[in-house]
């Protein structure tokens, strides 16, 4: 029988080397500008919220705001709320936006993801910030003058997350400037397309918190993100786009 004297120094609760599996690399997704030029994003090796794909709606829009850039992004301010990697962001501070502040669930490795993304760009000044929804609002606005509000919100791809909604638009509420140019642009692709209405009941909580909710856009990308998911498969394929202004300015 081993002695006492055996187990000494030994950790009885410590796990071997090799139990837990190692953390993913980081990865890299190209996206084509309208120039022709290719602009590339590192995504974060895994994480729990999604953070790691570049999804189809920040695609969408990033394309849709280059489109109509001297419109919507020059001389504008941007926020991105639940960026991953920032795309759009991107796109509207090489495209003449007067200042961009990116953010996402203040999870250490995806900040870091979006300030690599940030200084890796040829870009105008940018933020990067961790942001909870619903949370106060001041170490967002205090980058731009006269902390107003924001001219331009960005929301792709979020709506999925049902249980946050409310405190989604109550951040749209604390950000967006209350003046009729300003606009919150929600693209979305109903990936769970049994769970459309769930993710359209966001737009109602829009209307009951003095939004007016106009669809603007729809897209059909050439195929499916995940191949092996069910449901209907164009719904899966389809970028719907909304734009949110304040229903009254007084």
């Amino acid at each position: 029988m081993a002695s006492d004297s055996d187990d000494e120094g030994i950790d009885l609760f410590q796990e071997p080397a090799d139990y837990y599996p190692p953390d993913k690399e980081a990865t890299f997704a190209s996206h084509q500008l309208l120039s022709g030029r290719d602009m590339s994003v590192r995504l974060v090796g895994h994480n729990p919220l999604w953070g790691h794909f570049l999804w189809n709606a920040g695609r969408t829009l990033s394309n849709y705001f280059e489109e109509n850039a001297a419109e919507l992004v020059k001389g504008n301010t941007v926020l991105e709320l639940g960026a991953g990697a920032g795309l759009p962001s991107l796109v509207c501070a090489i495209n003449g936006a007067a200042k961009v502040v990116v953010t996402d669930y203040p999870d250490a490795d995806l900040v870091e993801n979006l300030r690599y993304n940030i200084t890796h760009c040829d870009l105008l000044p940018s933020q990067s910030k961790g942001y909870l929804w619903g949370a106060p609002t001041e170490e967002l606005t205090k980058h731009i003058t006269g902390s107003a509000g924001f001219d331009v919100l960005i929301l792709a791809d979020l709506l999925f997350n049902h249980s946050e909604h409310a405190k989604l638009v109550k951040t749209v509420q604390l950000t967006l400037k209350r003046t009729p140019a300003s606009k919150a642009y929600v693209f979305f692709t109903p990936y769970r397309p049994w769970l459309l209405q769930k993710d359209l009941a966001f737009f109602d909580l829009a209307r009951d918190s003095g939004f007016a909710v106009t669809k603007t856009f729809e897209n059909i990308m050439d195929k499916v993100m995940f191949e092996e998911d069910p449901g209907d498969e164009l719904l899966r394929r389809t970028v719907y786009g909304y734009e949110l202004t304040w229903a009254s300015c007084d």
